[in-house]
């Protein structure tokens, strides 16, 4: 109960803002503010480094003289300051060149439900309580007599209020929280050192990995990697473990984004309805799950959110596209302002094991390096990390190896995609094994 009053206090600044909008000439305007709370506790070597309690706000308003356009920005929440903000912004419009494709969304797409989606589960966490959580986190990991070291654990407690309105009549916020325990560690042995970590991040605590667990595999992980090699120049296939494999699907998504698209700087112009992938893949989104960390009923514009498929049967099905891009390219918003939220790829029938089964002799990837990935051309090469296979069987840890392809390519020879299934992020999604890539070693 206490939470929907304070939405409806920061509903009543949306409000002003919006109407103090009007009073300056402002033909239209929306508006968003965001207050988040937060604990923070980071330990090393078994002692605490920082605690720290964060509080924040911020209101940001953007105006229309007509399709001229001016954004402004404030922390400050008072009567006067909202004022002055307004009147930055629609000094700032007034002086701005009209674009044609500028505006607020059309009213009838706006989002007229608002279910509970379950993001909101407070935890009443005190520091002293963190810093245990924290410090078994870190004893778990340093227990293995390989551990030599530690960057240290960490806890964090988040929780958000978010309201969004404009002078069509939206207006809506919703509250969210976001919890998270993590932990990094040195390993080392025969003169050779490694890191490695692993982490847990949910919206309800009871839902997060145990400390203990999460410190054992950050331990487990990282000593695995002792004793890596290099390779040799070769062509093989090569397994993207789970927590990697999401970076591919990012690639997809940049490229077939509005403004990637009307920007002519993507390598999937002119893909709709275009076979990008195998028939067996099928990504979709899901953005209405109860819980999820993407999961809103609206995006950025206040459009209603809906499922989509983005890749059936393997041929991409929409862009990406929020209400400036969709007018700059003749078609409609698929409600994506802000991005996708909750997308799946759909898993095959073979879980990790049974992967590096069919994979028989090629590299494991863990770990990428650098933002090696043309945007224009599709083009690949980024610095990894990871094992190499033989048999179906890891063999030996590999580093300093730069692996290579161009998208389009990789997205034709995904093999199969594992059913070990990574939900810690915005792309759910299992391990990625693609037919054969470039790795460039010594």
């Amino acid at each position: 109960m206490q939470t929907q009053e304070e939405i409806k206090k920061l509903e009543a600044i949306i409000q002003e803002s919006l109407a103090e909008a009007k009073k300056q000439g402002a033909t239209d305007a929306s508006s968003g503010l965001s207050v988040d709370t937060g604990l923070s506790v980071n330990v090393r070597l078994g002692e605490v480094d920082t605690i720290e309690h964060h509080t924040s706000q911020g209101l940001g308003i953007t105006v229309y003289f007509g399709q001229k356009k001016g954004s402004a920005s404030s922390t400050d929440l008072s009567p006067k300051s909202i004022k002055e903000t307004v009147s930055a912004a629609c000094s700032i419009a007034r002086y701005t060149n009209k674009d044609q494709y500028a505006g607020l969304p059309s009213a009838d797409r706006l989002a007229t439900e608002f279910k509970d989606l379950d993001l909101y589960h407070p935890w009443q966490l005190e520091a002293d309580a963190a810093v245990d959580i924290a410090i078994s986190c870190e004893d778990s990991a340093r227990q293995f007599t390989e551990i030599s070291n530690s960057e240290g654990a960490s806890v964090d407690s988040f929780s958000g209020l978010h309201v969004f309105g404009n002078s069509l009549g939206f207006l809506q916020g919703y509250a969210t929280t976001r919890h998270s325990i993590s932990c990094s560690v040195l390993g080392e042995k025969d003169g050779n050192m490694e890191r490695d970590y692993w982490y847990s991040v949910v919206r309800n605590q009871q839902d997060l990995e145990s400390a203990e667990q999460i410190g054992k595999k950050a331990a487990e992980r990282t000593i695995k990697r002792l004793g890596a090699q290099h390779l040799s120049t070769r062509k093989a296939p090569v397994l993207y473990a789970a927590e990697v494999a999401g970076g591919l699907i990012g690639s997809l998504l940049a490229a077939i984004s509005g403004s990637s698209l009307y920007r002519k700087s993507s390598f999937l112009l002119d893909s709709l309805n275009s076979q990008l992938f195998p028939e067996f893949m099928h990504i979709y989104e899901q953005p209405h799950l109860l819980g999820a960390l993407g999961s809103a009923m609206y995006d950025a514009e206040g459009i209603a959110t809906q499922a989509h498929d983005i890749i059936k049967d393997g041929v991409l099905q929409t862009y990406l596209l929020s209400s400036y891009a969709a007018r700059k390219l003749g078609m409609e918003s698929t409600g994506h302002a802000g991005g996708v939220r909750n997308l799946s790829v759909q898993s095959g029938d073979q879980d990790f094991k049974q992967l590096l089964k069919t994979m028989d002799t090629g590299l494991l990837v863990t770990e990428l390096m650098g933002q090696g990935v043309n945007p224009v051309t599709g083009d690949y090469s980024r610095g990894a990390s990871g094992f190499w296979v033989e048999n179906g069987i890891i063999q030996y840890p590999v580093e300093e190896i730069t692996i290579a392809g161009n998208l389009k390519d990789m997205f034709q020879h995904i093999v199969a995609v594992g059913n070990d299934i990574d939900y810690r992020g915005n792309v759910r999604i299992g391990s990625v094994l693609i037919e054969e890539m470039a790795i460039a070693g010594e």
